[in-house]
């Protein structure tokens, strides 16, 4: 009885330990979000750009045409299963840059990510399509390991945003996660915004109107990027 009594009380105090190194962690995670890059390091940082259908893509192309791309490469280009406009005017900004370096490699690649739900879905077959999605996220992020993530709402967005911050937790990978609020999101965030602000996984978080900025007073104003 004593043997067991001891054994018992040898296993909780591993789970009572593990649980206290994850919560340190947690909180070392926490705290480390929003520092800013080190601006000393010329070493080139792999970069996932998350793509959505609409204004989406015209704004991060918009804000990818003024970004240092020397110091953010290679870069993977990451967009819906359904939506391939968005991946092609990624690719036609890709080929622009190459040409302007007479360069014909161009050190990007092209993904399509499985959307956990699709527009007019029912909720309960979306449970399955959710599942799938975040499996394929998973995998993505296990391949790519990006060390910056730039997206600005599409929901495709949040799943890779949650395991990146996942990833930081357990030590896989540090990714600096950039989130640019869409400019039509005039009073209040986006769903995927507010998920990003709320639970404070991205480390710096952008909006394009000041009164955005006065509500949520952990963003960043910027101003219009359009």
């Amino acid at each position: 009885m004593e043997e067991a009594h001891d054994c018992c009380f040898s296993i909780a105090t591993m789970i009572t330990i593990f649980l206290l190194v994850v919560v340190i962690r947690v909180v070392y995670v926490f705290y480390r979000t929003g520092k800013p890059l080190s601006s000393k390091s010329s070493k080139p940082r792999s970069t996932l750009i998350v793509l959505g259908s609409g204004g989406h893509t015209a704004e991060m192309i918009n804000v990818l045409s003024v970004m240092q791309k020397a110091r953010f490469t290679p870069r993977f280009y990451i967009a819906a299963a359904t939506d391939n406009m968005s991946l092609q005017k990624a690719r036609v900004l890709e080929d622009s840059l190459a040409d302007e370096i007479q360069d014909k490699k161009v050190p990007a690649e092209f993904m399509q990510i499985y959307r956990s739900r699709e527009v007019g879905q029912s909720y309960i077959t979306s449970i399955g399509t959710t599942l799938i999605a975040i499996a394929h996220a998973l995998w993505l992020m296990l391949r790519i390991r990006p060390e910056v993530i730039l997206c600005n709402g599409p929901g495709t967005c949040v799943p890779l945003c949650v395991i990146a911050f996942l990833f930081k937790v357990v030590g896989i990978r540090w990714s600096t996660i950039f989130y640019i609020e869409s400019i039509a999101r005039v009073k209040k965030l986006s769903l995927s915004g507010l998920l990003l602000y709320k639970l404070r996984i991205a480390d710096q978080f952008f909006v394009q109107w000041p009164q955005l900025q006065r509500k949520y007073t952990r963003s960043q104003y910027v101003g219009c990027l359009m």
